[in-house]
């Protein structure tokens, strides 16, 4: 049975990969997942903001006193004293790289230019496979209308795009007014993945502190089902790979996303929550409802439940919404 598959110009033995999250901080944790059968891994985000925190403490620490008095340079910090997250960053992907025979892909997440598209070349030099851009762009300005931050998105893709080699994917979110318009429009930039979705940080309300808290909410299989239709949607009309995520929890949910036309499915929440040996249970399911059902490989069914090959694409419209809820006993 051939669970092989290629995303972003890369061979991977399967289509399961570890999306960007805590567990990859952990080189032991990369090796067991490609034990499990992980095609890939996307490596856990590099943030925008410890970049700039990064070049500001290195600017504090080398710069601020060098005008005091002669004997300033005595008051440069040991090289040990200053916590480079960048660099920490760049090294954790030389280990993974040095450790484990799978793809590593890095990860970044910014909402401006920044020095994070300087970022995405040294990802690059040190090893990364791919790189997956997740552009966090939350605007609460009412002046700044939906096409200037979708010209942001382009921008910075364009930018990182021009810096490296490597292949590009986009991570999106789902709020976009038209989020078909603006896949081909990044599909058009030369990216060669697009992730299917971002969960956007929603905070809430501590009643007695009287405080806004953070907190994560891990996703359920219910989260399945807004990829799942974009996906279908998408396929066929951009030449970028997509990848699903968000809710894939079982081999029944990795192999819908095939179908709707995904080459691969990001987990993460399955993995905090069940393990990661998850990932080989998944797989051998995949497998054993593959051979019940006559299917030698995922190419062989990829895409033929997609808006452009199934019967009736108003399934994934809004005809169907209509007869849905008037159906609902």
């Amino acid at each position: 049975m051939d669970l092989s598959t290629k995303y972003l110009g890369l061979n991977l033995k399967s289509p399961i990969v570890p999306s960007a999250g805590p567990l990859s901080t952990s080189i032991d944790n990369i090796k067991a997942m490609e034990d499990a059968g992980a095609g890939a891994v996307v490596l856990y985000s590099l943030f925008e903001e410890e970049i700039e925190h990064e070049a500001l403490e290195l600017d504090h620490y080398t710069v601020a006193n060098t005008d005091s008095f002669p004997e300033a340079q005595s008051f440069f910090p040991k090289q040990y004293d200053i916590k480079i997250e960048g660099e920490e960053y760049l090294n954790h992907i030389r280990k993974a790289k040095e450790s484990v025979n799978i793809p590593i892909i890095g990860s970044l997440n910014g909402k401006k230019l920044g020095g994070w598209v300087d970022y995405a070349k040294k990802i690059e030099q040190a090893g990364a496979d791919a790189l997956e851009l997740n552009i966090y762009i939350l605007s609460a300005d009412h002046k700044k209308n939906s096409a200037a931050i979708e010209s942001s998105y382009l921008e910075i893709v364009k930018s990182v795009l021009e810096s490296v080699t490597i292949p590009v994917a986009v991570k999106l979110h789902p709020f976009f007014t038209s989020i078909s318009e603006l896949a081909v429009k990044l599909d058009k930039t030369g990216v060669k993945g697009l992730v299917l979705f971002n969960r956007f940080y929603q905070p809430d309300i501590d009643l007695e502190k009287l405080e806004v808290i953070p907190n994560v909410l891990l996703s359920t299989p219910m989260d399945l089902r807004l990829p799942l239709r974009w996906t279908a949607i998408l396929h066929g009309q951009v030449k970028a790979d997509l990848a699903a995520t968000s809710g894939i929890y079982s081999a029944d949910d990795a192999l819908k996303m095939i179908m709707a036309g995904s080459k691969v499915t990001q987990m993460l929440s399955c993995l905090l929550k069940n393990g990661i040996p998850h990932i080989k249970k998944v797989l051998n399911q995949m497998v054993q409802w593959m051979e019940e059902h006559e299917y030698e490989s995922l190419n062989t069914m990829r895409g033929s439940m997609s808006y452009v090959n199934i019967a009736d694409p108003a399934q994934f419209e809004r005809a169907n919404y209509m007869k849905v809820l008037h159906s609902y006993k």
